[in-house]
């Protein structure tokens, strides 16, 4: 049983909820983010996000239109390769699409672009075998410095 805390941003108060790893996250729609596969290979007790990236989720899942397969959403800085400015960490951030061939995490990541609904999606070849996508509460110095990077034409 894992103990969920999300920030509801539309009450601005913190809800807890205890869920089983098979049972679905908290304000997920049709069953398609199970706690396991928010979890990924965290071995927390206690995992957190927001309403926002779970409803960006609802709405990224239902635009695609497919099964979305997910690698992990959760991961503690020291979990694996995650420091501790990570999206992963905040528990908004979804690293998805690994089990799917590369034209399809193609068409998941432009639907992702395209969108509107996230703050950040990883560059295809920064994140070659899977999509990263998240709901991030400000812009950080990677997001600006990709943005000027593509305004000026530079990669």
């Amino acid at each position: 049983m894992a103990k969920i805390i999300v920030f509801n941003n539309d009450t601005d108060r913190i809800e807890t909820y205890y869920r089983g790893e098979a049972e679905s996250m908290p304000y997920n729609t049709n069953g398609t983010l199970r706690v396991r596969e928010f979890r990924g290979s965290s071995n927390s007790p206690t995992l957190w996000t927001t309403k926002r990236a779970m409803q960006s989720w609802n709405a990224q899942r239902y635009i695609y239109g497919s099964q979305i397969p997910v690698g992990f959403a959760f991961k503690r800085p020291w979990e694996g390769g995650h420091g501790t400015q990570s999206q992963h960490y905040a528990g908004v951030a979804f690293d998805v699409g690994q089990k799917l061939s590369s034209s399809e995490r193609n068409k998941l990541r432009e639907s992702a672009i395209s969108s509107g609904l996230w703050s950040y999606v990883e560059p295809a070849n920064l994140t070659p075998t899977w999509v990263h996508f998240d709901k991030r509460f400000r812009k950080t110095c990677l997001w600006y410095c990709r943005l000027s990077s593509a305004k000026s034409g530079k990669s």
